[in-house]
């Protein structure tokens, strides 16, 4: 449901920006293509869009480009020319697909539309600690019996750069009772070249997380089959995540470019409501079984919901924990073509 209302979000801004014929459709971080199936499959009967359509999945593993490869349904076209360069087209709607390492290898000249669906919480982030004398960077050292342990580097690192850009953006009240912050770098970088890019082709991008609109102080955390744990509990075999600092985002984007504008954010709750989620549900619910039903309530309360669902009668540990205020959504476009659904 909720990578179908992506979908919508993505033609409702085609159309704000003149339904161009050709556009390149970029997703950050991809996954298993999950969210792309389900916009290329449900946007497929309108031809109009589609057609101007060139997928550009930005991801380097190879492994998941194989997966996004089967999963939406690509086939190899065969290049009777030498000179040509095979094209590899999605059968869910007859669409282009390319794949690149990063968002700069993009070709770029045309309007784009960016998707970044749970993307920046992943980017790597640094840790300020408040001390004696002054913000010091929490470093990762490595004590005698070979476990790993935080210390506070004697002077300022590379990241401080970035912390100074951040204090600078935040007001007074908000830094004084912080004892920590943290700063993404690549957050910032990224979004600057987003804004860049979107200020001089035209379009837009949605960036879809969980953070806070503000200064975010000390949320890195591990998560390992669903569970949280400790940081430094067998490193590489959890995910590693962060609050989205969506102000700094909207900082970063306004600070690059003056021929775009920042909307939101808006919670997802608020975002999903305004595209129609609910009369999709009610659409859903008119061709359903007693046990998809149960189903169908669990998901949306998922994506608008917040907190433990009331309703939920099965086991204590499968809870649906509805995340509609603690996802938040934010729109970067060019600004000639106004503030974007459902923005306004």
């Amino acid at each position: 449901m909720q990578l179908q209302m992506v979908g919508v979000w993505a033609m409702c801004l085609w159309e704000q920006m003149g339904q161009p014929n050709r556009v390149n459709l970029v997703e950050l971080g991809p996954g298993r293509g999950t969210l792309m199936f389900d916009l290329l499959r449900g946007a497929a009967k309108f031809k109009s869009f589609t057609e101007s359509l060139h997928v550009h999945l930005v991801e380097c593993s190879p492994a998941l480009q194989k997966l996004q490869h089967q999963n939406l349904k690509c086939m190899d076209e065969d290049s009777t020319s030498e000179n040509v360069e095979k094209r590899t087209i999605s059968t869910l709607a007859g669409t282009p697909v390319s794949w690149h390492a990063a968002l700069e290898q993009v070709p770029s000249g045309i309007p784009t539309i960016i998707i970044a669906h749970e993307f920046y919480d992943a980017l790597p982030v640094h840790q300020f600690q408040r001390a004696s004398r002054g913000w010091c960077e929490k470093l990762v050292d490595v004590t005698e019996d070979s476990s790993f342990r935080y210390v506070l580097s004697p002077q300022p690192t590379p990241a401080t750069l970035f912390l100074m850009k951040r204090c600078k953006w935040a007001a007074a009240e908000e830094l004084e009772k912080l004892g920590h912050i943290e700063v993404c770098p690549k957050a910032m970088e990224l979004t600057n070249t987003i804004a860049k890019r979107i200020g001089c082709d035209g379009g837009g991008a949605l960036i879809i997380d969980y953070g806070l609109n503000g200064v975010v102080s000390d949320s890195l955390q591990a998560i390992r089959k669903h569970k949280f744990v400790n940081i430094f509990d067998n490193p590489g075999t959890a995910d590693l995540s962060a609050f989205v600092d969506f102000a700094s985002v909207r900082h970063s984007a306004e600070e690059a470019s003056e021929n775009v504008s920042v909307h939101g954010p808006i919670t997802q709750s608020q975002f999903l409501g305004s595209l129609g989620i609910n009369f999709r549900v009610e659409a859903l619910l008119q061709n359903c079984t007693e046990e998809q039903v149960e189903s169908l309530r669990t998901g949306y309360w998922r994506l608008v919901g917040d907190g433990e669902a009331s309703f939920w009668e099965g086991p204590d540990d499968q809870t649906p924990i509805g995340m509609g205020t603690r996802y938040l959504a934010m729109a970067i476009v060019n600004k000639k073509q106004g503030a974007p659904v459902p923005f306004q």
